[in-house]
């Protein structure tokens, strides 16, 4: 029952505000009808605004009346209206609405007689209020105001003036100036200037006030009221007032027919009102009973859904029912493949006991594969004597063959002798023909013969280039000498800035570390070039023996050198783990074994890597590095309940010497990596320094300015040799 007296009451509201609306359409609609009146009513029609259309219709029929009472009215002109478009209207009714001001530009409507906002929330009349020169009421009771402005003087024609119901408790004195004043009403016992008394006495007791105060005049309203006329005698005075004052009854007399026809057509518009209410009515019954029905359909409904709702239910439980039966089944088939993972689990760990048996006997055939490869590589050189002792072979029967060409070409020149008679051109161009194909082929040979001796030489190159990039010794030296480089751009840069600070003593300390390492740096450039030399001499060496070998001897001589392997190397691959070793060999990335090798990286610290730190390494590949942490990862995860899959292989302890292990890079100082360090150029002050002085050691110019320079630009010391700075990417 509640919510159906909410539905009614929404209901009854909703129909009010369409009421208020065919009220609003049927007016407009009156108004506009050939032989209407010069009225405008458009009360009671629930507006907030005033519509566009009651601005249209007083601008174009000429309304001289617009009567817009009891409304929601907030402001009276809309944002797309004009004032202008009611400067016919002599009579505005705006009484019982929510105004809170009236438009600043309100002295346009220069015809306006009558002005009523009684009820409203006015605060304030704007100034232009006193252009109001046709004004003769002006009702402003029951707002909220607090004065009146000084302008109100200029309403010459004002007779009735009602302020009451406000919080006004002085009058300006301009109002003095309203000489057509007849009633003023006003709450007297609230009222400062003029005093309460005054006010009290009436509209002339006021106004004698204000016009003693102001120094002028005081005379009765009805003086003002008729024209004042010119005049010579008092005979024609008089006659003057007296034709005035007839044609001011005769005025009221017209001004009373005209409210009593006013109240004739209020009546007449009031039966066309219980007319339209009656038709309400009417329409409110109708649109009851379609209420009713659609409350009797919506039971219907309700009732036809619910059986629906019922017939679900015992579906879902039947559902409910299968999925259960279903739901065991399930269960019983996963324990049936937990007895079978349990089983396949035993398997696998006898498995791995059995190649744990048989991993020694890997390693004996792991043992003699070393051996038959040693061996193969001794049978592949003397594959390749025979097979060059094959060409040599080759190479006689082609000679031999070559001479038997010859004896058959010197047959064929002496039968071409008796033919010459009958075919001398023809055969004249055959033999420059033959000549230019000897050359050719002769030009061919040459140009075989100087690429077969570039080749050699590119292949000695190589083999020297490797040589060196393999050496050691030679790489131990050229680390050293790359940290002894950065260690002194970084002694530079500290220079630089302590002497910006003038600290002599850590000055002293600096300059002391500068010649310890320029000494070393001088001792290893020496100790370079003395083992640049020995293996220029052990070159020397291959060299001379290759003269008496194969031509192909660096190319086998190249291949060796890229075989062989430290023995610590071998050591540290052979102690990988199994499934790591595994795992490199499916992804085919067995090229890289070795690096894992001597980073002793295992596949448990591999399977917490990210692809940045395999990137480190040397593992470019975006793609291999995600599949090798990927496989780590699945491997390391199965590992955890069969632990035995990840034991390491047992190394063979190495009976070889320890002398002939890779030795350690020796500790050096720690520099920033190149990446970090700026030191710009000392002479130019654009590019890097890029340059080491010796003897000083100092890193402070650019290969460019260096060139010119004798003397260090920071010690002046002399320089006695240069050493130019490669960073690395």
């Amino acid at each position: 029952m509640e919510t159906g007296s909410k539905m009614l009451l929404f209901f009854r509201r909703r129909k009010a505000s369409s009421e208020a609306r065919k009220r609003l359409e049927y007016q407009m609609c009156l108004a506009k009808e050939a032989g209407a009146d010069d009225i405008l009513d458009i009360s009671k029609c629930e507006l907030s605004e005033l519509p566009y259309g009651a601005f249209a219709t007083c601008k174009v029929l000429q309304k001289k009346v617009l009567i817009a009472h009891t409304n929601f009215l907030t402001s009276l002109i809309p944002k797309s209206c004009s004032l202008s478009n009611l400067v016919t209207v002599k009579v505005l009714d705006l009484h019982d609405n929510q105004l809170t001001s009236l438009p600043a530009d309100i002295g346009q409507l220069v015809s306006l007689q009558v002005l009523n906002v009684e009820k409203n929330l006015l605060k304030a009349l704007p100034d232009s209020t006193g252009d109001l020169a046709q004004l003769q009421t002006l009702n402003l009771k029951g707002n909220e105001l607090k004065k009146l402005p000084s302008t109100v003087g200029g309403l010459r024609s004002l007779r009735t003036l009602d302020i009451s119901e406000n919080s006004v408790q002085e009058l300006p004195q301009a109002l003095a100036h309203i000489r057509t004043l007849e009633a003023l009403s006003l709450d007297a016992s609230a009222m400062i200037y003029p005093p309460n008394e005054i006010c009290s006495a009436g509209t002339e007791a006021i106004q004698r006030f204000l016009c003693e105060k102001l120094g002028i005049e005081y005379n009765p309203p009805s003086q003002y009221l008729l024209p004042v006329l010119e005049s010579d005698g008092g005979e024609i005075l008089a006659d003057g007032i007296r034709r005035t004052a007839g044609r001011y009854t005769e005025d009221e007399a017209e001004w009373q027919n005209k409210f009593l026809d006013y109240e004739k057509r209020k009546e007449q518009k009031m039966q066309e009102k219980l007319e339209f209410e009656r038709w309400l009515d009417l329409e409110q019954r109708e649109q009851v009973h379609l209420m009713h029905q659609s409350h009797v359909q919506k039971g219907e409904f309700l009732q036809s859904m619910k059986e629906e709702q019922m017939k679900l239910e015992e579906g879902l439980t039947r559902h409910q029912q299968r999925l259960g039966a279903e739901r065991l089944k399930l269960l019983e088939q996963l324990k049936q493949m937990e007895q079978g993972v349990a089983g396949r689990i035993q398997k696998l760990l006898e498995d791995n006991q059995r190649q744990k048996q048989s991993s020694e006997i890997l390693k004996s055939l792991e043992n003699d594969r070393i051996r038959m490869e040693q061996l193969m590589a001794i049978t592949q050189e003397e594959t390749e004597q025979l097979r060059q002792r094959e060409v040599a072979a080759a190479m006689k029967q082609m000679l031999s063959e070559t001479y038997k060409n010859k004896l058959l070409q010197g047959a064929y020149e002496s039968r071409r002798q008796d033919l010459v008679n009958q075919t001398c051109s023809s055969l004249a161009k055959m033999d420059e023909k033959f000549q230019q194909i000897l050359a050719w082929q002769q030009l061919d040979q040459n140009k075989a013969i100087s690429q077969i001796l570039q080749e050699s030489e590119m292949q000695k190159a190589a083999f020297e280039a490797l040589q060196v990039k393999r050496d050691l010794m030679h790489c131990q030296i050229r680390n050293q000498i790359k940290l002894i480089e950065r260690e002194l751009l970084q002694l530079t840069q500290l220079e630089l800035k302590r002497q910006q600070l003038d600290t002599e003593a850590l000055q002293e300390a600096i300059v002391e570390q500068r010649q310890t390492l320029s000494y070393l740096l001088q001792q290893l450039l020496k100790e370079k070039k003395q083992r640049e030399e020995e293996l220029q001499t052990i070159l020397r060496e291959l060299e001379a023996k290759s003269e008496t070998k194969q031509e192909n001897y660096w190319l086998i001589q190249y291949q060796r050198l890229l075989d062989q392997k430290p023995l610590s190397l071998r050591l540290q691959e052979e102690g990988l783990e199994r499934q790591l070793v595994k795992l490199l060999t499916e992804l085919s990335a067995e090229q890289y074994v070795p690096i894992f090798a001597h980073h002793r990286i295992s596949l448990e610290t591999l399977s917490s890597m990210v692809p940045g730190d395999l990137a480190k390494i040397g593992i470019t590949e975006s793609g291999l590095q995600r599949a090798i942490i990927r496989k780590a990862r699945e491997i390391q995860a199965v590992a955890e309940t069969i632990p035995e899959l990840l034991k390491p292989a047992e190394v063979v302890e190495p009976s070889a010497p320890e002398s002939r292990e890779e030795p350690a890079s020796p500790e050096g100082p720690s520099a920033p990596p190149p990446e970090e360090q700026h030191c710009e150029c000392v002479v130019c002050m654009e590019l890097e320094a890029q340059v080491v002085f010796l003897n000083c050691g100092h890193v402070c110019c650019c290969q460019s300015c260096s060139e010119a320079l004798h003397s260090c630009p920071l010690c002046r010391k002399e320089i006695v040799q240069r050493i130019r700075l490669f960073h690395s990417s």
